[in-house]
């Protein structure tokens, strides 16, 4: 498919537009079909897609092969905020260094010094001005984000826009420009770090079963910060109810809801005959 194929039509008409346009590029599909439409509309010269780029670690091979690949398509060299060492310090690294997974319900240690302040720190060097419109790609189910995050970078000065939210974009999936999405989505419904501080006891079943030595960083993890990445259960507790799992053949998925995998999950525990092994609230000793 050739590049005139994904706008859709011709490029609409900017007038006397200085303005930068910052595409938040995680690596994720939401982001890339924000970038493809933001430069749909004010083409590549006017387009920055930032990055933190992830220890390779923890961010699947097949994330930064997508980024590159939409980057490539799009003819843009993507920009990258890094946190320094990042390679060497992936989400279990930087919260053990901090000896806290969090500071508050929705402040993530790890997010915050891979991330937020690298992204900080680009803006005040790169952005003065504030020139510039920084785009997401949160869509229309995730309304508490849209406004936290406005009110957030209202207080800094700057506008935000999040197209998958507001307006109609050309295309739905990358597939339709020969890019396939990461790999991760199989299993994850997000492209986030493996082994995430903020997911839950889904996420983490797809860890133990999928990415063990990320599972034992995680455990040792908790060992020394002396708190759960999971509200109310350590991942030594799970093992022995992840385990019986895993015999059991429960697909390890972020595909099916939450409330719903899980009844799943009891009711074939309970067929089974083996719900005291699978116990939540004491620790594993099956070892």
């Amino acid at each position: 498919m050739s590049k005139i194929d994904l706008y859709r039509g011709d490029r609409l008409e900017v007038k006397d537009d200085k303005k930068q346009h910052i595409v938040c590029f995680s690596g994720g599909h939401s982001s890339a079909i924000v970038a493809i439409e933001v430069v749909r509309k004010y083409g590549k010269e006017n387009v920055i897609l930032l990055n933190h780029d992830i220890s390779s670690n923890v961010e699947n091979a097949d994330i930064k092969r997508f980024k590159n690949e939409v980057a490539n398509y799009l003819s843009i060299e993507i920009t990258y905020a890094n946190m320094k060492g990042f390679e060497e310090n992936d989400q279990f690294d930087v919260c053990i260094k901090a000896k806290a997974f969090k500071v508050s319900h929705d402040r993530v240690i790890c997010t915050s010094r891979l991330k937020t302040e690298p992204f900080t720190k680009y803006l005040n060097k790169h952005q003065q001005d504030k020139n510039c419109i920084i785009y997401y790609g949160f869509d229309k189910r995730e309304d508490n984000r849209i406004n936290r995050r406005t009110v957030i970078m209202e207080k800094m000065g700057y506008q935000t826009e999040y197209p998958l939210s507001s307006f109609s974009v050309g295309i739905k999936n990358t597939t339709e420009i020969g890019i396939n999405p990461p790999m991760t989505y199989s299993h994850f419904r997000h492209a986030n770090c493996t082994g995430c501080i903020k997911g839950g006891s889904q996420h983490w079943y797809i860890v133990f079963c999928t990415r063990k030595d990320l599972w034992e960083k995680g455990k040792e993890a908790e060992r020394i910060i002396k708190h759960s990445i999971i509200k109310n259960n350590f991942l030594i507790h799970l093992e022995c109810k992840f385990k019986l799992m895993q015999e059991l053949e429960i697909e390890p998925t972020e595909h099916i809801a939450h409330q719903t995998f899980w009844a799943n999950v009891r009711k074939k525990i309970r067929d089974t005959k083996l719900e005291e092994l699978a116990s939540y609230d004491k620790e594993c000793l099956c070892t």
